[in-house]
């Protein structure tokens, strides 16, 4: 079993570098692959509320404390009284007092109720029930805003970012103010596997496209949190940070990068 890397965070906690992504995992599936994941050495599992998948992931985990969960407030939720509520009933559905990192799921800078929603989970990690907080999908702009309404700057911001989508500017952003970047959709949505750059990489360093993929963002400090519905697949991915990538790879997936090459929604547009 490959050992977990791990980044810390600005609040002095340490995160698992790889976790397992149960985003599209159906409930009656959660169970049996989050059971799967950790049991082969994942230690940090990411679900949300808009996922629908909470208690099966709960089910999967059976009550251990020793791995790492994250859970997301979603858009419908924004607001100060709405997030606490929306939380407990997150706590409700995992069946725990308490989880390791609670996100804002999404800005939407359109209802303007955001920054309510980041002083809820101050409150929330002041007591202890959320250890850390961050946000998801976040911008520099609406990380200003909360970070000048509150003088607390999220521990991680989890976002869309994989060699065609590279997201440097807010990476830079993040790096000072000392917040973890963490990557969804970090190959890309399956699109880049078989990109003939990767392909030829995965073949010279004798790993798959998706594990080269994922060593790329590991290489520059990156939290990955992949998807994957099969046993063999979960190792994989977990192995990623033993595939050894030279100075040229990294460039060649870092020549990859297209400033137009998001495939999920523009936050500032919602």
């Amino acid at each position: 079993m490959p050992a977990t890397r791990t980044l810390t965070m600005n609040d002095g906690r340490t995160i698992p570098a790889i976790g397992f992504g149960t985003y599209l995992v159906p409930d009656a599936e959660a169970p049996r692959i989050t059971r799967e994941a950790v049991g082969i050495g994942y230690s940090l599992v990411d679900t949300a509320a808009f996922y629908g998948n909470e208690p099966g992931v709960a089910e999967g985990l059976d009550g251990r404390d020793d791995v790492f969960v994250t859970t997301k407030l979603w858009r419908d939720d924004l607001g100060f009284d709405s997030a606490l509520r929306a939380f407990d009933r997150s706590l409700a559905r995992l069946g725990r007092d308490s989880v390791d990192l609670y996100l804002i799921h999404w800005p939407m800078p359109s209802l303007g109720r955001y920054v309510d929603a980041w002083k809820a989970l101050v409150r929330l990690r002041d007591e202890g029930r959320a250890r850390s907080i961050g946000v998801s999908n976040f911008g520099p702009d609406h990380l200003r805003a909360i970070m000048d309404a509150t003088g607390v700057v999220p521990a991680l911001n989890q976002v869309e970012l994989h060699p065609g989508f590279q997201q440097r500017a807010l990476r830079d952003f993040h790096a000072a103010h000392g917040i973890v970047t963490q990557s969804w959709g970090p190959l890309g949505q399956g699109t880049l596997l078989a990109d003939p750059e990767i392909v030829r990489i995965a073949e010279a360093r004798g790993c798959s496209p998706a594990q080269a993929i994922l060593a790329w963002h590991l290489h520059h400090g990156l939290a990955v949190i992949p998807k994957a519905s099969s046993r063999d697949r979960l190792a994989a991915n977990l192995a990623a940070g033993q595939a050894a990538l030279e100075a040229e790879d990294i460039a060649a997936i870092d020549a990859l990068d297209d400033p137009a090459g998001r495939l999920g929604p523009d936050p500032d547009r919602l």
